[in-house]
């Protein structure tokens, strides 16, 4: 019960950054514009590329909704011509390929030359979609694979800010610390930690809505720790 209270209660400022960061990249290409959605899944940004052709990509592998794919294969071998797209969209899905170098390529060499690839990746997020979670990304790791793949990095962004991170952190704190205290070495010092964490765990989950809402006031990322990186880059 508590895990759904605190399920229903909190906002997720990343998807909030997700779908405007998407917005951005729809935004920035003409009526008609051919984008390719690479690693769509549910195809949740569809919508913000109505006035384009719209295609999309997925291996279509794990036990998930999905939405209408285009094109069910590896994102290492797309079935399409080179040069094919106005712009590219890989949303939260190279952590999922075991070959990022391969992708990246793949992905420059049937995206439109000066034409943009519009990407997010995780570096601070627990394992999901098992077992096709391989890779988390810093900054340097994300421009050198991008530009070894021959793109040309405009910018690097946080997609949300410090405040994301820590709401995300206290959230799962908050649902994931244990209350019994066997799980703490048990006796004297168990049974003190476990009342300490049944304590704490409702003000995690307080402090974790804060964040989430103060991350999406401000965008803080002079400090701290990233969720994911944004990047956009040109062919």
């Amino acid at each position: 019960m508590f895990k759904n209270l605190i399920t229903g209660l909190f906002i997720n400022s990343s998807r909030s950054y997700l779908d405007d960061f998407a917005k951005e990249a729809a935004d920035s290409v003409p009526d008609r514009a051919v984008v390719l959605d690479a690693g769509a899944g549910g195809c949740p940004y569809k919508y913000h590329f109505s006035h384009t052709k719209y295609e999309s990509a997925d291996f279509c592998q794990v036990d998930k909704e999905y939405g209408e794919i285009t094109y069910k294969c590896d994102l290492s071998t797309i079935p399409v011509e080179e040069n094919r797209f106005d712009l590219i969209l890989c949303s939260q899905t190279l952590e999922h390929v075991p070959e990022p170098e391969k992708v990246l390529k793949e992905l420059f060499r049937v995206l439109k030359p000066g034409r943009s690839l519009w990407l997010t990746a995780p570096l601070f997020y627990e394992e999901h979609e098992v077992p096709y979670d391989f890779y988390r990304y810093t900054r340097y790791g994300l421009k050198y694979l991008v530009e070894e793949a021959g793109f040309s990095v405009v910018r690097i962004d946080w997609l949300e800010g410090y405040y994301g991170t820590l709401a995300y952190q206290l959230g799962k704190a908050a649902k994931a610390l244990p209350i019994h205290p066997k799980q703490y070495g048990g006796g004297i010092v168990g049974v003190v930690s476990a009342i300490i964490v049944m304590i704490l765990k409702p003000l995690f989950a307080i402090s974790s809505m804060l964040f989430s809402r103060l991350d999406l006031r401000k965008k803080y990322a002079s400090a701290g720790q990233c969720k994911n990186y944004a990047i956009v880059a040109t062919k």
